[in-house]
């Protein structure tokens, strides 16, 4: 039998022994209230994150790819960053992979029994042809689940960096992986509802890794998105705001100038900056490693 006495994330909570008896507001306070310990676990762990960006960001220019692994919650937020990571960073969909136990379908229906096998996720990383310049993150609030586990040991066995994140300190997919990352916001308003503060935790994680990792590969010129995809009228435009923000230029010439990179935001900005045509944009970002500033310094 499994014991999960000793985890935080299944111990009650003092401060809601009576929630089933709260008002609306009082519960309302209360989860707002816990919410904010989520800021200060995470602040904790701050320089593994650090350290995670850099692996990421190093994967990322080795051809590699950033992977999630998860179960349950944790493997649908590693599944929802994935999948946001094409339209704001202009990255292929299969860049950043989110892999959660029972396939796509486990997306919106739970698949039981998924999580607890000890081959699936190495059938999973198989299929899509894990390398070891591919680094894996490993998602699970309770830092036990079996699917993540043996996922790790097959990434270390394939030479992939591995990190794992978790929300319960000294974690058995912490102990698989190369690097641990354990914000532990301590135990939920519901017993054992792991979609809360520590479903919260894991996507602030996830959120920095995958921004600070795509800003390490050039996908930002200052703060702005720079290689945003113009997928329908708002991102349209998002995109002419972007070059007019960054150059000072009126919005004809910013329409203009996308129409010559072919809608490429990073290329137009470079443009106008460097008073150039596109291939000469083009050219100097490539020698640039895709870095607007580094382009305009040289």
């Amino acid at each position: 039998m499994i014991d999960l006495t000793k985890l935080t994330t299944e111990s009650r909570n003092p401060d809601t022994m009576n929630l089933d008896i709260m008002s609306p507001i009082e519960i309302a306070q209360i989860m707002n209230q816990e919410d904010e310990k989520v800021i200060f676990a995470v602040r904790e762990v701050l320089p593994q994150i650090a350290t995670a960006i850099t692996w990421a960001t190093e994967s990322l220019k080795n051809g590699g790819r950033i992977i999630y692994i998860g179960a349950g919650t944790s493997g649908r937020l590693g599944v929802l960053d994935a999948v946001e990571c094409p339209p704001t960073f202009g990255v292929p969909p299969e860049l950043v992979v989110g892999l959660i136990a029972g396939g796509d379908r486990a997306f919106v229906k739970a698949v039981e029994g998924a999580e607890d096998s000890q081959v699936l996720c190495e059938e999973d990383l198989k299929r899509i042809q894990l390398k070891k310049e591919d680094i894996v993150i490993g998602l699970a609030a309770s830092g036990r689940t079996p699917y993540v586990i043996y996922g790790l040991r097959y990434a270390n066995a394939c030479g992939c960096k591995t990190i794992a994140i978790s929300c319960n300190k000294g974690s058995a997919i912490g102990k698989e992986a190369q690097l641990a990352i354990e914000p532990e916001p301590g135990p939920e308003v519901l017993t054992g509802s792991t979609r809360l503060k520590a479903g919260t935790a894991q996507k602030m994680v996830l959120n920095i890794i995958s921004t600070g990792s795509m800003v390490g590969v050039g996908k930002a010129y200052e703060n702005l998105m720079v290689d945003v995809i113009q997928s329908n009228e708002k991102l349209i435009v998002r995109a002419q705001n972007i070059v007019i923000t960054a150059t000072g230029c009126e919005r004809e010439e910013a329409k203009q100038a996308l129409e010559q990179a072919d809608g490429h935001v990073k290329t137009a900005i470079t443009m106008i900056l460097m008073g150039c045509q596109a291939e000469v944009a083009q050219k100097r970002l490539e020698e640039a490693g895709g870095k607007i500033r580094i382009a305009l310094q040289q």
